[in-house]
């Protein structure tokens, strides 16, 4: 299995991603928990330079084949290989982020040609993720605003906000309508999770969509 967490900054993915991991390892799971950008040595240092709060400048096509660089080293280092082993990976974050962040919500002159830049980023999701696709996403929903609070209690300074997490709550607002676009339209794989909820409602609703693919204990 193949599983991946999606959501804004501040959604909770991080909380529940850890009590999943918990949970499969119960039931004797053979797993390995991962995150994208920076899941690979090479990935850490592409991921400086994507969340490096200095790299305001950084061209929208350069911020995008980085993190597709990042991915295609992270599926042929350590997702497909796991996979091919019988294991189950459980991912922060994969190609629907970057849909989402870099497709859906980015501005760029390139969006203007006809679908040219969606069909990009589509085509570049495919050859880098070398045709692993999820089997399950979990997209960790709640208003924008919830989120942005969450990132200022979690860090108490804008010092340690990355470049995504000090953007406009605009910014935000539309990267959560932008998941739920992109939930709409694979509903076979995405599975919608409100994550205002306290976090022991969450894990559980996660618990019970899981359930029926979990060996009988």
């Amino acid at each position: 299995m193949f599983i991946t967490f999606e959501g804004m900054d501040g959604c909770g993915k991080s909380t529940q991603l850890s009590r999943f991991e918990a949970t499969l390892k119960e039931r004797g799971i053979s797993l390995i928990v991962t995150s994208e950008p920076g899941g690979t040595k090479i990935g850490q240092a592409i991921r400086k330079i994507l969340l490096d709060v200095d790299n305001t400048h950084i061209a929208p096509l350069a911020e995008l084949f980085l993190y597709q660089a990042d991915r295609a080293q992270h599926v042929s280092e350590v997702i497909k290989p796991a996979l091919e082993a019988g294991k189950w990976v459980i991912c922060d974050r994969y190609y629907d982020a970057t849909t989402v962040y870099q497709g859906i919500v980015l501005e760029h002159p390139a969006r203007q040609t006809a679908g040219g830049y969606e069909k990009l980023i589509e085509q570049l999701n495919y050859e880098a993720s070398l045709g692993c696709e999820p089997d399950i996403t979990f997209l960790l929903d709640c208003p924008a605003e919830i989120s942005l609070k969450r990132i200022k209690r979690r860090d108490k300074t804008d010092k340690k906000m990355d470049r995504f997490e000090r953007k406009s709550l605009d910014f935000h607002i539309k990267i959560r309508y932008g998941y739920l676009a992109l939930a709409n339209k694979h509903k076979d794989r995405f599975q919608i999770i409100d994550s205002t909820l306290h976090e022991d409602h969450v894990a559980k609703k996660i618990r019970e969509i899981i359930s029926p693919y979990l060996p009988v204990s």
